[in-house]
């Protein structure tokens, strides 16, 4: 017997569109989990008499998808999650990183949150077959946007884009956010804060001394801006640094049609063991936190001396373009504009002119300028704060990420002198030094954010502890009133 016509139309519909039949699958793996579960917490009326969020989730790229999935895993469904960006604009996927694939080996799993249909492996082959997994080598930057985008969207996360946060006030019981959004400015009042901002987050672009502001924007731009590479076609462009950013930069002018690339490195010679994604492991992620500071210093100090060379992909594609020189042991000691040229001051008295300075110099970490709280970032305890290295392992650079608490809390430098900062949970790369990688880059999102998840529920759990308990005695599903054992009178009440 043939199937009925509608069953006929569904296998044509599965065959045209494989990732419709594998986003049925993972609907039905949610299902299994009971995702999303039935939100747990007492209602909480703000200053203003509305009831407020649990949490504010700000960032929607990978971090905050994964902080806001995780969250709704443990039945903390009062959420809001905000981005600054457009939709589909989030993180630096596809605005200034300018790699041709990510870094990462395409075998991780990405950001499932323990569902194995969630796993960025499971959509690809959904969209390109296992034969297409198979010849992959490394993921491209758009495929991984469009595979957060499409997590958000699985776990239909209430995320909210051109949503950008001025200002976070903590306070007993809340945290206020201003915010400007395309209503213009309002006020939020939300009961933590999940500041999942990426690595620019806690301190921003890291520009060196010496370097004239005035440069920027007509002569000079840091590496995580938008650049006009197509008006340095013909022209002389110097990069300073000679970390990945800055290598991924220098090819993309040359493939623009840069006339030349000069890379100035400080080292004598490329480092050349990437020490972080050789602690990418388990023991690693789990383990960190539960290290002695002195302990969790040392590792810090290793790998930061040691440094990561760039991925060799991105080393051979710039060189298979002419017109690239590199020069180790030259620091640019200072950058200034004489008419339309950049002049660098190297060592020895010596100079080099170009038509353009590209700072590929990554970003600052420092608990101290975290710009949504403004001048109370100040009052953030950081590691210089609370513990004191040995003389030969003092980094001043170390010393200025943030000390944090086991949920990525924030902590005042003076014990209870910013009531209501400790509802503020720093969700990124400033967190490595307290917590470990597990908010920095890909392998360790989905153990952060189940950390975050964990250490939220449980604050959340204690303050509601009476509404909690309140409910509970309020429960009263008779259990054995279809036997010949039910006593009504002995169901408990309040």
């Amino acid at each position: 017997m043939a199937p009925p016509p509608a069953l006929r139309q569904n296998a044509a519909m599965d065959a045209l569109d494989p990732l419709a039949v594998h986003e049925r699958r993972v609907a039905r793996d949610l299902a299994l989990l009971n995702y999303p579960p039935a939100n747990w917490t007492a209602t909480v009326l703000g200053p203003d008499g509305a009831p407020m969020p649990d949490v504010l989730v700000v960032g929607a790229g990978m971090y905050g998808v994964a902080a806001a999935g995780a969250l709704r895993m443990k039945g903390l469904g009062n959420i809001q999650v905000v981005d600054a960006a457009p939709a589909g604009l989030e993180g630096p996927w596809v605005t200034f990183a300018r790699m041709e694939t990510l870094r990462s080996p395409k075998h991780l799993p990405g950001i499932p949150l323990g569902v194995p249909s969630l796993t960025f492996r499971a959509w690809y082959e959904a969209r390109h077959g296992e034969a297409g997994w198979e010849r992959l080598y490394k993921i491209p930057n758009a495929d991984w946007q469009d595979y957060i985008l499409w997590v958000r969207r699985m776990l239909d996360l209430p995320v909210r884009n051109g949503v950008a946060v001025r200002r976070l006030a903590p306070a007993e019981g809340r945290v206020t956010a201003h915010l400007a959004t395309p209503e213009g400015e309002r006020v939020l009042h939300a009961r933590r804060v999940v500041l999942a901002t990426g690595r620019a987050g806690t301190g921003g672009a890291f520009i060196p001394p010496g370097i004239d502001p005035a440069l920027v924007p007509r002569l000079a731009a840091h590496s995580s801006v938008a650049i006009d590479f197509a008006a340095l076609r013909g022209r002389r462009v110097a990069v300073l640094g000679a970390g990945a950013s800055a290598w991924d930069n220098a090819a993309t002018a040359l493939e623009a049609g840069a006339a030349s690339v000069d890379m100035h490195v400080r080292r004598r010679h490329l480092p050349q063991v990437n020490k972080g994604r050789g602690s990418a492991s388990m023991g690693f992620f789990e383990g960190w936190a539960g290290l002695p500071p002195a302990e969790k210093w040392r590792l810090l100090a290793y790998m930061h001396d040691l440094q990561a060379p760039p991925p060799h992909e991105t080393v051979l594609r710039t060189l298979r373009n002419d017109g690239f020189r590199i020069h180790f042991a030259t620091p640019v000691l200072a950058a200034r504009a004489a008419g339309a040229e950049v002049v660098l001051t190297l060592p020895e008295g010596r100079e080099a002119r170009a038509d353009f300075l590209i700072i590929g110099t990554g970003f600052v970490v420092d608990g101290g300028r975290i710009a949504e709280l403004g001048d109370l970032s100040a009052e953030v305890a950081l590691w210089g704060d609370r513990y004191d290295p040995p003389a030969a392992l003092r980094r001043p650079e170390l010393a200025r990420f943030p000390w944090l608490g086991e949920g990525f809390e924030l902590e005042p430098r003076q014990p209870g002198a910013v009531p209501g900062l400790g509802r503020i949970h720093l969700f990124s790369h400033a967190a490595m030094a307290s917590l470990g990688a597990i908010a920095s880059d890909i392998p360790g999102a989905s153990v952060g954010a189940e950390r975050l998840a964990h250490a939220v529920a449980q604050h959340l759990f204690r303050e509601d502890l009476g509404a909690v308990r309140a409910a509970l005695e309020a429960f009263a599903e008779p259990e054995l009133e279809a036997t010949p054992f039910f006593v009504p009178d002995a169901i408990a009440r309040p």
